[in-house]
């Protein structure tokens, strides 16, 4: 285990006790009680800037949950942001490109090994090719594979090998990402050997590719296999999965990407909030209004509907109401329809006493068998970066995890799941600032520690990876906690090994079922969980209909307009 051999004295950041109040008082951001914040705001953190006006945070935005809208062309939210002005002060770097998003599109991933080597460019290149992308070269009625580190061009056209040898060559899409996707996209069958697991099988196929290289050294050969753990665990915070081995490999393919670059917001997601919001009265949103219990399916006595119905002086026929939503604070609110909008990871905990009468099995099992798990940002902020210019994210390959099969560890190992730290772009914005990425039952751990700890192990774990035992530690320290936070409960929700989007489609139909609502679709549709789509606040009550009749149980976690009170907050200094 790192040591955690620093005291508390250690992380003080030099400033007095006044300064610091001045920094808190100057700092605010709108929370609910018990409660974390989506976008944090934070007027006044100053981290020496120099001369080019660089390292410092001031009004720098760091989001919680989601970061980026990924893919343009065709993005309702893109559109959204750009018609109203919220991407004029996105630079070009930070229009990043690919699958995995980052803060840059510039610079270079730096692959650190936990001996404090950085694992060679070239070395990188060719696992990162033999993941992402193979070339076949066809010459005649011959098929050569040949490495992509030498050949970089896309598409198809005339090759020259060897001086002699003349013919085609075409790029095939055979990399391990599309294989996984191709059984639900052309529906091919799932052997046993992958247990219908996106982390078995690609460890099984990456294995063997790497293994079967004959040119690579037996170190090379080791750090490869080491990297294809760091990988998975990227794809499980991607996921918002504890694991890979987790998600089904059948219905992989079944998430649909938006081609295009992928954009951040600097002012924050919180704006597309305010925009979607900006028609709704705020009259008719209800906020710390938590519900206890949603009466449907006529199942309320007619003597509860009296009692609850403070509005007597409608006629008799006018009170028709077919739900009851029953508040913790006593309060009983009637409605023709409810939405329930709150996350997977609250229904999993709380459906049976949140519905009477209980939900249809077909609802319960869905909830039982997708899955739902935590992804956790730690942020960082230093005086200065002990990066280098180039470097975009720093990754952490475990060197003696070559041939790990799990990736759970004992709960004081918690920190071996951290599978990078990405570099906040731009520096003008942002200031020295790195942000973290850990998943699943770590993740959980991690929210248990306090910020000191979780502050000196990261910066134990980056001496340790760089090689420079000189790091210093971290102005502050902000993260999230998406899993211990009750009204979550998780971060977002993705396909477990045993379901489907049939599940998704279950759950998604109205209750109380009609004939026409009982036979699932054969017709199946294209879902995408996002933290911003399906994760909302648990038992928020926000009426959205003049009438009072239609009520929308989700979360506005909570909005500018809320009222809520203004309270000290932001990235808090190590002290």
């Amino acid at each position: 285990m790192m040591g955690y051999s620093a005291m508390a004295e250690d992380f003080a950041d030099g400033e007095d006790e006044e300064e610091e109040d001045e920094l808190e008082e100057s700092t605010q951001h709108t929370v609910l009680p018990n409660s974390q914040d989506l976008f944090i705001t934070l007027t006044e953190i100053s981290s020496q800037p120099n001369e080019a006006g660089e390292g410092t945070s001031e009004n720098a935005t760091f989001e919680l949950g989601a970061t980026w809208i990924h893919g343009s062309n065709g993005n309702p939210v893109y559109h959204l942001a750009e018609d109203n002005g919220l991407l004029e002060e996105t630079t070009d770097g930070e229009r990043s490109v690919g699958r995995i998003s980052l803060y840059s599109k510039n610079g270079v991933a730096y692959h650190l090994t936990n001996n404090g080597q950085r694992i060679p460019k070239d070395v990188v290149e060719e696992f990162s090719d033999l993941y992402n992308e193979d070339v076949v070269f066809i010459a005649g009625k011959g098929v050569f594979y040949i490495d992509v580190k030498f050949w970089k061009r896309q598409g198809t056209g005339s090759f020259h090998l060897d001086g002699a040898r003349q013919g085609f060559y075409t790029i095939n899409n055979n990399n391990v990402y599309n294989l996984t996707q191709e059984f639900f996209q052309r529906g091919k069958p799932v052997n046993a050997e992958s247990q219908n697991s996106v982390g078995v099988f690609t460890r099984d196929v990456v294995r063997k590719r790497v293994k079967a290289d004959p040119d690579d050294s037996e170190t090379t050969r080791r750090l490869k296999l080491a990297m294809i753990q760091q990988y998975l665990k990227v794809e499980s915070c991607e996921s918002s999965s504890h694991s890979m081995d987790e998600v089904s490999l059948s219905e992989f393919g079944e998430w649909t990407e938006i081609p295009g670059a992928h954009h951040v917001i600097p002012c924050g997601f919180i704006k597309i909030v305010e925009i979607l919001a900006h028609s709704i009265p705020e009259s008719v949103i209800q906020l710390r209004k938590p519900v206890k219990c949603i009466h449907w399916n006529q199942s309320v006595s007619k003597e509860i509907e009296r009692v609850a119905d403070h509005n007597s002086d409608r006629p008799e026929e006018d009170q028709g109401y077919h739900v009851l939503v029953e508040c913790e604070d006593c309060e009983f609110i009637l409605a023709d329809h409810v939405i329930v909008t709150v996350s997977l990871g609250v229904l999993k905990k709380y459906h049976e006493s949140m519905f009477h009468p209980g939900l249809p099995e077909e609802k319960v099992m869905a909830i039982q068998k997708l899955g739902i798990s935590t992804t956790d940002k730690i942020f960082l902020e230093f005086e200065e970066p002990f990066w280098s210019p180039e470097c975009n994210s720093i990754q952490f390959v475990w060197e003696d995890e070559a041939e790990s099969e799990s990736l759970t560890y004992p709960e004081e190992l918690w920190y071996k799941k951290i599978c990078s730290f990405d570099v906040l772009y731009p520096p003008e914005r942002y200031g020295y600032v790195l942000s973290g990425w850990i998943c699943g039952e770590e993740a959980l751990i991690m929210e248990k520690y306090d910020d000191e700890t979780v502050a000196e192990t990261c910066t134990e774990m980056l001496r340790k990876f760089t090689g420079n035992p000189n790091i210093p530690k971290p102005r502050r320290i902000l993260r999230s906690s998406w899993g211990s936070n009750p009204n979550f409960r998780g971060s977002y929700s993705y396909t477990q090994v045993g379901s489907s989007g049939a599940d998704v489609e279950k759950l998604a139909k109205p209750l109380p079922y009609t004939e026409s609502s009982k036979t699932v679709l054969s017709r199946r549709k294209t879902y995408s969980f996002t933290a911003m789509a399906l994760q909302l606040c648990r038992y928020s009550v926000d009426t959205y209909s003049s009438t009072g009749r239609d009520i929308s149980i989700a979360a506005v976690y909570p909005p500018p307009w809320s009222g809520s009170s203004v309270v000290n907050g932001g990235i808090l200094p190590l002290a």
